[in-house]
């Protein structure tokens, strides 16, 4: 979480192991869930409404010890070129 919030991700709170990061836009979650597979080898799943009201729609990311610091970067790294190529709204980065 600390690093999407470094690049001005926004991640919602949560109190189990499932990181949510908001996208607010339905086209705009499907569209980086499926960049995210495609461009990067990385899934996640997009939740939409109905699960979610619109206009919170997230990626529900899982992460595991099986996940090491490499792949948590490069993920972020992806999120952060989505997110510009995507025109997503971000949060002010956290230092």
């Amino acid at each position: 979480m600390r690093r999407f919030r470094e690049a001005g991700i926004p991640v919602l709170p949560s109190v189990s192991h499932i990181v949510p990061v908001l996208v607010g836009h339905v086209h705009h979650c499907k569209m980086i869930s499926d960049m995210l597979l495609n461009d990067f080898s990385i899934y996640v799943q997009p939740i939409n409404y109905p699960t979610v009201p619109k206009g919170t729609e997230r990626l529900r990311f899982t992460p595991s010890p099986d996940h090491d610091d490499k792949m948590m970067d490069e993920l972020v790294s992806a999120m952060d070129k989505l997110w510009s190529h995507c025109n997503v709204a971000r949060m002010p980065a956290v230092a």
